[in-house]
Parts: structure tokens; C-alpha cells; sequence
């Protein structure tokens, strides 16, 4: 990964997915940082309102809206505004390589940040990644554009950031392990019984982290941290034995690298995401922020456990997905975005989820060597083949 440097120069950002969580809380730094930052484009998926709201505060040179029915509402909107209007998938994935962007935030959720993620690498934008199904489903293809173009992909997620953060300086030291750490989520104390019963809206209830809906679901499931290994193998290149996940319920230490002489460094912080996505915004600077700060007298007591894997089975799916390689990731994160919709409309239960993901990891076909194209193709062809299942089963 290359290093990017703070200058005089104002950094024209593009966000893909401005309305959800990370995208808002982007902003957020953005608004408080007027002299670093100019917002060059913005992009939702079908949130509309917000997209014109943020559109008219921070006139980006472009917006664009995925969802092609609503391409006339935002259009209109905007019509006494100098923005350009674009909407379509197509769009969101052309829009990344005008010259004048200098990093692009991927945001968006789920598959679709793919397309555009690939587009900004070989347009050779920096990547500031929150969006971690990237590097699941084709962490490979994703490295080696990478590599070939040269560019710098910055993680945004808390815990990944953190391990960036206890590398810088390290140079060639060796990792012997990194230990992400999950906070648990919602019903980490509850029974198998309990959660054979649990809601969404109970899973929607993160204890310590506002997020979107999916990502909150992925949380309560453990497949969050499932996808985080994954992204992990391929940011910082590493073997699956070199990655550890420990259940940290306090969400003050963000994640930990320990180094071949048994030194662990581990970077910690209040929970909060608008500091990793300001450092990378910055990197390698840091900037001075009126964030709130971390008092030990507070948290004086930290607390660690391992993941039980029997009750959070998404969590061991991931690991194996991640061993068997090939399209199997692709595979996962297809499956689990489907049951989590499901979920969210009460249409399938909580430890149902897992056993759907596993019954269509054994039935979509497996792709040893995958390219681009196998890669669209595993996504559509498992969606259709978990909603199968998903109707078979309830």
C-alpha cells in the first residue's frame, strides 16, 4: 500500500453510499474539516431525500442515485443547482475515475461495491474501504489490481484501521498473529434456547455501535467478524492461522497485532468511526479533532472471551469459506445477504440464517480459479438458489 501526504491542496472526495451510516458520519468529518476536504461526489442508492439534502449542503460536482426510477425526482430537485445528475450502477462505477477525485470513500453495502471499487483502482484513486464485501467476495482480483495500479487502499472499518495503525512504523517486522477483536454483539449471554427465539428488532440493538440494518444483523450473527477475517487475509496478507478473533465486549480496544518476539501492540479508542475514517482521509497525518477522549477511569475493567462457535456458527462458515478460497467467499456473502433480508422481514429465524448459508455452501457451484465474470455469475446464481431455499424451508 502506498502513502498518500496532507498538503495545502483541499482532497476532493467521492462517497459511495452518502446515506447510510459510514457515508453520514464521512460527511460529518468532512463538515468539521472545510480547509482539508471538498465533497466532489455523492452517491445513494434509493434514499432520496437525504441524497438532496446532503447534495444542496455540501454542492458536490456530481451526484448519482442507483435506484433508475428515481433518476427524474433527483434531477428536478436539484435542476437550479450547477450538479451534475447520473443515475444506475453503471454510473456510480464510471463516475469514480474523473480526474479531479483524489480518494474515493466505498461505503456502499453489500456486492455493489465491487464494480465501482475495481473502477476506482485502475483509475488509480485512493481507496479509503468500508465497504468489506469488496475483499470478501474477490479479495484476490482486488489485491492484484491493486498491486498492478499502485494503489493505496486504506481500511475504514474500526478494527482493520486499528491494525493499520499498530503497523505504521513497524516496516518489514514480521506478525505472528493479528486478534480482531467483536464486541459481541446484542445476544452474546443468550442461550442456544433464547436465540431460537430472538427478533430482528432485538438484533437491530447493537450495545455499543450505530450502524445500518445489515451490518447490525452481521454483527448480533457473528458474520460481521466472519467477513472482517476474510477482508484481513487479503489487506494485510496473511494465512488464516494468522488471524484470531476475541470477543471483547467493551469495544475500547479495536483490534491487535502481535509480532514474532511476543510483542502485542493494540490501538484503542472510544467507539466511534468517524476517527478511522478521518485517518484515512489524512494518512499518514493526523489532525487534530474535538472527538470525545477515552478516561480509564471510566473503563477500568476490560474484558476478553472466546467466540463460541457453536451458538454463532456464521463465524466458523466464514473460516471455511476463507480455507476452501475460490469463489466459496463470494458464495457466503451472497447467501448471507439474501437470509439477512429475509431476517429483517421476520421471514426466516435468527439460527436459521446459519443453517441456510451452510446448506447453499454445499449446493452452488464451487469455482476453484474465479475471474471477474465468475464472480457475477456465483452472486446471481446463489441469490436465486438461497431464496429457494429460504421458501423450501419456511
Amino acid at each position: 500500500m502506498k502513502s498518500t501526504n496532507m498538503s495545502d491542496k483541499k482532497k476532493n472526495i467521492a462517497i459511495l453510499g452518502s446515506t447510510g451510516s459510514i457515508g453520514r458520519q464521512a460527511l460529518d468529518v468532512i463538515r468539521a474539516n472545510p480547509d482539508k476536504f471538498e465533497v466532489f461526489a455523492l452517491t445513494a442508492n434509493n434514499n432520496l431525500d437525504l441524497l438532496i439534502e446532503q447534495a444542496c449542503e455540501f454542492q458536490p460536482d456530481v451526484v448519482a442515485i442507483a435506484n433508475e426510477k428515481l433518476y427524474l425526482q433527483l434531477k428536478q430537485a436539484l435542476a437550479d443547482q450547477p450538479i451534475k445528475v447520473f443515475a444506475g450502477m453503471d454510473a456510480i462505477a464510471q463516475l469514480v475515475e474523473m480526474e479531479p477525485i483524489d480518494l474515493v470513500l466505498t461505503a456502499m453495502v453489500g456486492y455493489a461495491g465491487l464494480k465501482p471499487t475495481i473502477q476506482a483502482i485502475r483509475a488509480n484513486k485512493t481507496i479509503a474501504l468500508a465497504n468489506k464485501e469488496t475483499l470478501v467476495v474477490a479479495g484476490e482480483i482486488i489485491g492484484e489490481l491493486a498491486l498492478k495500479h499502485k494503489t493505496a487502499i486504506l481500511p475504514v472499518d474500526s478494527e482493520h484501521s486499528a491494525i493499520f495503525q499498530c503497523l505504521a512504523g513497524e516496516g518489514n517486522n514480521p506478525i505472528e498473529k493479528i486478534i480482531l477483536t467483536a464486541s459481541g454483539g446484542p445476544f452474546r449471554a443468550k442461550t442456544i434456547e433464547e436465540l431460537k427465539t430472538v427478533t430482528s428488532a432485538q438484533a437491530l440493538k447493537h450495545p455499543n455501535w450505530d450502524m445500518g440494518a445489515k451490518i447490525t444483523i452481521d454483527s448480533a450473527s457473528m458474520m460481521n467478524k466472519g467477513f472482517e477475517v476474510i477482508e484481513a487475509r487479503w489487506l494485510f496478507g496473511l494465512t488464516p492461522d494468522q488471524i484470531e478473533v476475541v470477543v471483547h465486549p467493551q469495544s475500547i480496544i479495536h483490534s491487535m497485532v502481535q509480532f514474532t518476539d511476543g510483542s502485542v501492540k493494540a490501538q484503542l479508542g472510544l467507539p466511534d468511526m468517524k476517527l478511522p475514517i478521518q485517518y484515512a482521509f489524512t494518512y499518514p497525518d493526523r489532525i487534530k479533532t474535538d472527538f470525545p477522549r477515552l478516561d480509564f477511569g471510566r473503563y477500568n475493567e476490560l474484558t476478553f472471551e472466546k467466540p463460541d462457535t457453536g451458538r454463532f456458527r456464521n463465524l466458523a462458515l466464514a473460516y471455511r469459506a476463507m480455507e476452501k478460497g475460490g469463489n466459496m467467499p463470494c458464495i457466503i456473502n451472497a447467501a448471507n445477504e439474501i437470509v439477512v433480508a429475509a431476517f429483517l422481514k421476520d421471514k426466516t429465524g435468527f439460527l436459521q440464517m446459519s443453517d441456510i448459508i451452510e446448506t447453499v455452501m454445499q449446493k452452488a457451484t464451487f469455482i476453484h480459479k474465479p475471474n471477474y465474470e465468475d464472480y457475477v455469475m456465483t452472486d446471481a446464481q446463489v441469490r436465486e438458489l438461497t431464496l429457494k431455499e429460504i421458501n423450501r424451508q419456511f
